[in-house]
């Protein structure tokens, strides 16, 4: 795994939902892609993770009133493309998140890593 990078193992390609979305949309979103989390485009970009939508469902929120951005976490933390699955795992563990979008050169989102592609790569 030590010459292994974020390149190798994130899903490249972003998904993405309006902050102003419902909850019910966006867990719509991640169910129909088989994905964990959306990112939210804009003047703060945020996060959605299917951890975030199990929450407020537990707390009793309407699915259908809640919003994307009522429960994102923003800002949010990114990796770059190059980055080592180690210094992804110590940032992942570090910040207590399970999800990292990943950004190229130019700044970029391009993909998203996983606490489960690490987890499947490590497996293997």
């Amino acid at each position: 795994m030590n010459d292994l990078r974020v390149e190798d193992v994130m899903t490249a390609s972003v998904a993405s939902i309006s902050g102003e979305a419902t909850l019910s949309e966006a867990a719509g979103t991640m169910h129909d892609r088989g994905i964990g989390s959306l990112v939210v485009p804009g003047a703060e970009t945020g996060i959605l993770t299917s951890t975030d939508v199990l929450g407020a469902v537990a707390e009793g929120r309407d699915p259908e009133r809640t919003t994307v951005a009522d429960l994102m976490t923003s800002p949010v933390e990114s990796i770059a493309v190059g980055l080592r699955l180690e210094e992804v795992a110590a940032m992942m563990t570090s910040y207590d998140i399970d999800h990292l979008p990943v950004r190229d050169a130019d700044g970029d989102y391009v993909g998203v890593v996983s606490a489960t592609d690490l987890r499947e790569t490590i497996a293997r």
